[in-house]
């Protein structure tokens, strides 16, 4: 018996498929449903300008009801953006993310809205605790308490 998560998430993947994804997005891997890859580039004049980004999506077994723990992959391949809402180890501190999720936001709608924040970016900065945040970061972000007061980059 196919589970919601199963449900939704083959849902999700033959959208994709079949209607295509945003300029700027593509799959990297995406061949069982615990964890899904997704490269985003921000496009135009920015100071993302010509860089891509790796988006991991770990799906709990409860998805979509409970949001989906998305980091960017930092490692040999891939570096995590510097922007004040990325820590150095892929951790996004982003409402969507935690208490502003809702079962009708996808793994799509999820990168358009990264992708978003990353294009009105004005500085390339980390978080002022980056340092601190990441010697002490558990692994799953979900376990973190971000504290979302600044949606001005």
């Amino acid at each position: 018996m196919a589970t919601i998560l199963t449900k939704r998430l083959n849902k999700e993947l033959r959208e994709m498929q079949t209607h295509g994804l945003p300029t700027g997005i593509t799959i990297v891997r995406a061949d069982d449903l615990s964890e899904w890859l997704l490269s985003v580039e921000v496009l135009g004049n920015t100071l993302y300008e010509g860089e891509k980004f790796c988006l991991r999506f770990e799906f709990p077994h409860n998805y979509p009801i409970d949001s989906p723990a998305v980091t960017f992959v930092a490692d040999d391949k891939w570096t995590a953006p510097v922007h004040p809402h990325v820590y150095s180890n892929g951790h996004i501190c982003a409402s969507i993310l935690g208490p502003e999720w809702s079962p009708v936001l996808s793994v799509v709608s999820v990168c358009l809205t990264l992708q978003s924040m990353l294009a009105s970016c004005t500085s390339k900065q980390r978080p002022p605790d980056n340092d601190k945040y990441v010697s002490h970061a558990p692994r799953n972000p979900k376990n973190t308490r971000f504290h979302y007061d600044d949606d001005t980059v």
